[in-house]
């Protein structure tokens, strides 16, 4: 009997070369639908958490200041942190910087200012406006807020590991700076200027 030949072998039962590359191509085309499917299941997932601890996060934190008796509120230290840091600022500025209308911060830089926190200059490049500034007593508030909102953290953070503080940190200081360039994208003026400080770099 003839040896049969390689080639006269019918392969109808193994799948051809194409028929393979086809099987590839649809398995890793729904291997990729799938997993964006979960990174946007995860993602959302995330957010619902990380959105529903950083309420609760902001409503202990007000809470403890209110018992710590703290004579700047959350809004007046956002704005101090920029004057102590900056210098003497506009208002107009001071509210591009904190990204709150003018007339808000008008509203709060008047009673910071009536409290002695704050202080108006005259302008030299407008006569009809005026800049702003941090007293000595509007520093030592600030100062005082920080040094006690960091005693605090202390003490909570005392028992944490070390990697747990940093990654921490380092992450916090991420959201941070994704909000941050998010809000400059929203409104239309692209990323933040390079150089300049972050608004939230400071403390408040």
């Amino acid at each position: 009997m003839d040896a049969v030949r390689a080639d006269d072998v019918r392969t109808d039962d193994a799948p051809s070369a194409g028929a393979s590359c086809a099987g590839t191509a649809l398995a890793d085309a729904v291997g990729a639908e799938v997993a964006v499917i979960t990174e946007t299941v995860g993602a959302e997932a995330a957010a619902s958490g990380l959105g529903a601890e950083m309420v609760r996060l902001m409503r202990l934190f007000a809470a403890w200041t209110q018992r710590a008796g703290f004579e700047c509120g959350a809004a007046d230290r956002v704005l101090l942190a920029r004057l102590v840091t900056c210098g003497r600022r506009r208002a107009t500025d001071l509210a591009a910087d904190v990204f709150l209308d003018l007339s808000t911060v008008s509203r709060q830089v008047r009673s910071l200012v009536d409290r002695g926190l704050v202080e108006r200059h005259p302008d030299p490049e407008d006569r009809r406006g005026s800049l702003l500034s941090a007293t000595e007593a509007g520093r030592a508030a600030y100062q005082s807020a920080v040094r006690r909102r960091e005693a605090e953290l202390t003490r909570l953070l005392e028992p944490w590991p070390i990697e747990d503080r940093t990654v921490l940190t380092r992450l916090l200081k991420r959201l941070n700076d994704d909000l941050v360039d998010s809000t400059y994208t929203s409104l239309g003026t692209g990323q933040h200027p390079v150089g300049e400080a972050r608004q939230g770099d400071l403390h408040a």
